[in-house]
């Protein structure tokens, strides 16, 4: 018997991370997978890459980078992903798929990912597909109900903090807004997990049609709670009581000088192929990151008494931000800027307040202002 897994996005990243950690499980002759992935969107633009999907052969992983002191280059095959389909062109086989063979659900569809349209989120006997992720996991859950009932384990890896909190919680509000019955919402109760993930991994460039090029680094921290469990066991798999510090850690230091760097970018005009490892080889630009660091990220860690994990984060973030083997595109790293900033920087900066910060942080301060909170999509 399989351990179906399907996968909302098709991005690089899951590529070189979760498909990744199943495939490493599976040469161990763990139970899991295969992996269907699924195109949210149905773009045409993207057909190719569905379709490459379904290779026998699979697709490139390369891991290139320091660890333990020592440089790693090598390339994995991965074949954990046995089909690709688009949401809207392959409906009925995903529906299918959806209700009768799957196990686990992982999802990773950006920062905007669980944003709807109420007025084009629709379905029912009309067989209308609704627009937004969050309503398409509502109609096809209600399949499932309605096809077998059994239990399902939910894995969103959006970087958003509660992320299966409230994907839960916008897929409840898809589901009364398309007036299906209050029994469907016991059964989501009892027996759907949400669960709430962190993930962590540099995924620097793509391969076409498919693979990627990533770091050795990797977690995919994942908190207990009544029904989750992981699709495989793997050494970067985390099972926690407490994802907080995983959090604020990836979020307030790495992603934080992220969000740094690609503002720096936009403000002085750099070249637009930048690269973090490029950019960081200004002695300037490295003095005002690792200043920023000291005088302003340290100080809100110390005053929630995360000081000594925070250091040894900070030292590990710059031997990644350096590694000589990654091309990490500032202008990647700037997409859905606006909303980066609030949830990396402007959450840091509350959190560092509420604690007793020694630092006033008017660095992170005057990025935050130019970004109004009120123009930023939640």
């Amino acid at each position: 018997m399989t351990s179906r897994i399907i996968q909302f996005g098709t991005s690089r990243f899951l590529q070189a991370h979760a498909a990744l950690f199943v495939h490493e499980a599976r040469q161990s002759s763990q139970n899991a997978g295969p992996i269907a992935v699924v195109q949210i969107s149905g773009e045409s633009s993207r057909s190719g890459r569905v379709s490459a999907f379904g290779s026998q052969h699979g697709y490139p992983v390369i891991i290139r980078g320091i660890s333990g002191g020592q440089p790693v280059d090598r390339t994995v095959q991965v074949t954990s992903v046995d089909r690709g389909l688009s949401a809207v062109a392959h409906w009925e086989e995903l529906s299918q798929l959806f209700a009768q063979e799957a196990e686990f659900v992982i999802s990773n569809t950006g920062d905007t990912g669980y944003k709807t349209w109420p007025d084009e989120d629709r379905f029912g006997a009309d067989g209308q597909i609704p627009r937004s992720f969050p309503a398409k996991l509502a109609a096809l859950l209600v399949k499932r109900w309605q096809a077998t009932g059994r239990p399902l384990v939910i894995l969103p890896c959006e970087l958003i903090t509660g992320n299966g909190r409230l994907l839960k919680q916008v897929v409840v509000d898809c589901i009364r807004r398309n007036g299906v019955p209050p029994d469907f919402l016991a059964w989501l109760d009892k027996h759907v997990a949400f669960a709430e993930t962190l993930v962590d991994r540099i995924v620097s460039e793509p391969i076409e049609p498919i693979g990627a090029v990533a770091e050795p680094y990797a977690l995919w921290a994942i908190k207990r709670a009544p029904g989750v469990r992981p699709p495989c066991t793997h050494e970067s798999i985390v099972l926690t009581d407490d994802l907080e510090p995983y959090e604020r850690l990836k979020l307030h230091i790495l992603n934080l000088g992220h969000t740094f760097l690609a503002e720096i970018w936009q403000q002085e005009g750099r070249p637009s192929d930048e690269t973090v490892r490029a950019i960081l080889a200004d002695a300037d630009i490295r003095a005002r990151l690792d200043e920023l660091y000291r005088s302003e990220v340290l100080p809100g860690f110390a005053a929630n008494g995360m000081d000594g994990e925070a250091e040894t984060y900070v030292a590990t973030t710059l031997d990644r931000f350096l590694n000589p083997f990654l091309d990490h595109r500032l202008a990647d790293i700037a997409q859905h800027h606006r909303e980066k900033v609030a949830r990396r920087i402007g959450a840091f900066l509350h959190w560092a307040e509420q604690a007793g910060s020694v630092s006033k942080a008017p660095i992170l301060r005057q990025i935050v202002e130019r970004y109004p909170l009120n123009e930023v999509v939640s």
